[in-house]
């Protein structure tokens, strides 16, 4: 005869089932995985060609300013902008306002000389 180890012998006890705004029962999980989900698709995405920018260039931004150019990028999508300039005080990004992905990052001195094509849209954000 096996003898099980104690924590194995009396099985954890579900969560309760909680009842949705519909009166259904749902997982408890789910709102929590509904609203991590919502915040993963509001999330900017950075491009390893991006990524490598803004590593070589020293470009660091708040996380709250991350977060305001991320709503703005939302809005320029829902305004029909498929790619963006975005100018911090620090920094210049292009972003795909289509799938909300960084594509490149430049110091603002670098931002100065430069001729921007291929976007529709400008987002100036003072941090």
């Amino acid at each position: 005869m096996k003898i099980m180890p104690h924590h194995l012998q009396h099985p954890l006890p579900k969560p309760p089932v909680k009842k949705t705004e519909s009166g259904k029962s749902g997982s408890p999980n789910f709102k929590h995985l509904l609203e991590n989900n919502i915040e993963k698709q509001q999330e900017l995405k950075i491009s390893k060609h991006a990524e490598k920018r803004l590593i070589d260039r020293d470009i660091k931004l708040a996380s709250d300013t991350w977060v305001e150019i991320g709503q703005k990028i939302k809005e320029a999508k829902q305004r029909g902008i498929k790619d963006s300039l975005v100018l911090t005080n620090e920094a210049a990004f292009v972003i795909s306002a289509e799938n909300g992905t960084v594509i490149t990052a430049m110091n603002r001195e670098e931002a100065a000389s430069q001729v921007f094509t291929n976007i529709n849209g400008a987002i100036i954000v003072n941090d």
